[in-house]
């Protein structure tokens, strides 16, 4: 571009990689920037390089949105950078994490030239509440210890590989990055958790019991209440407090599991039935009318009709499917 171009084009191609921003550009001219961006699963991968600038999310561009919002995570690979929200400041140098709510106002300071690995997610994808989340937004996350220090090395992996990423692990990696996020914040949120907190604590922990004993064909409600501590009418009472029910919060997590399992290429010889029985769907068309209800197409037409990003080719399952097979 142009010199006197250079600082509207930016504009622009972040606002489309990203959301609507406004951008505070000191030195127009000898402005430099590059955005490399990828899509796995549901998760967009930027790698942003830049010169100093800010940049900035308004009341007036979320009141433009036609989203339900995303989560932004932010890493530097080479310089400094500033994340600001909610009142908080997050200084970040290479390693360091930060998130932030494109649902609510927010500023992005580029410090001299940097470069910083960029994931975007819906909300819904982190499986963690909102309301929560708002505690740890513009929060600095060291990657150099803890969950982070799993966390970061990947990350720093992704940004070397991003336009190697090959398309057949784009839905499991997108799957288990954000896993791994929900992890992370889980434990940030569990230490500055407040007291008035307690309970969103104690669902977040019996979520990941659950989690990892989903294979379990004994997983049920008074299990659970047993292992974690509590009555099992309490527990009825938490997940009633969410808008659903113990036994549906499980249904649903086996039921994404399914749906990873029918998408992972290492799996295609295992059938359908199969993945349905180890995820608790002992029944073969019980798992196929559960699923159906749920994703609108059968788990064989499921594998059969999407593609490695997890896209629908087909409207809907035929009217004659026979089953799992």
């Amino acid at each position: 571009m142009s010199p006197a171009d250079r600082a509207d084009f930016w504009r622009t191609a972040a606002s489309k990689s990203f959301v609507d921003l406004s951008f505070t550009v000191p030195d127009p001219i000898n402005f430099r920037g590059e955005i490399i961006t990828e899509t796995i699963g549901g998760v967009t991968v930027s790698r942003v390089t830049a010169a100093a600038h800010t940049a900035v999310r308004t009341e007036r561009h979320i009141a433009r949105a036609h989203d339900d919002g995303f989560y932004k995570l932010s890493m530097p690979v080479r310089g400094y950078v500033l994340i600001s929200q909610d009142g908080r400041e997050a200084p970040l140098l290479p390693g360091d994490l930060a998130i932030y709510d494109t649902s609510r106002p927010y500023q992005v300071a580029f410090g001299d030239t940097c470069q910083m690995l960029v994931l975007m997610f819906p909300h819904r994808d982190l499986r963690l509440s909102q309301r929560a989340m708002g505690d740890l937004t513009a929060r600095r996350v060291s990657g150099r210890h803890g969950i982070g220090g799993l966390v970061t090395p990947l990350l720093v992996n992704l940004v070397s590989q991003i336009e190697e990423l090959g398309t057949f692990t784009a839905p499991r990696l997108a799957d288990n990055l954000v896993d791994l996020l929900t992890t992370l914040y889980a434990e940030q949120l569990g230490e500055a958790a407040r007291p008035s907190d307690a309970m969103q604590v104690l669902l977040m922990r019996i979520r990941a019991f659950i989690a990892a004993n989903l294979d379990d064909a004994d997983l049920t409600p008074d299990a659970i209440a047993a292992a974690c501590h509590v009555s099992t009418g309490y527990l009825h009472k938490l997940f009633r407090a969410t808008g659903t029910s113990v036994g549906r919060y499980i249904r649903d997590r086996r039921l994404e599991q399914c749906r990873r399992d029918l998408l992972d290429p290492g799996q295609l010889d295992t059938a359908v039935s199969t993945i349905g029985a180890h995820w608790g769907f002992l029944d073969a068309a019980h798992f196929s009318r559960t699923f159906k209800a749920t994703y609108g197409v059968s788990p064989r037409e499921y594998r059969l009709s999407r593609d490695v990003f997890g896209h629908v080719e087909m409207a809907a399952a035929a009217d004659d499917d026979p089953g799992p097979r």
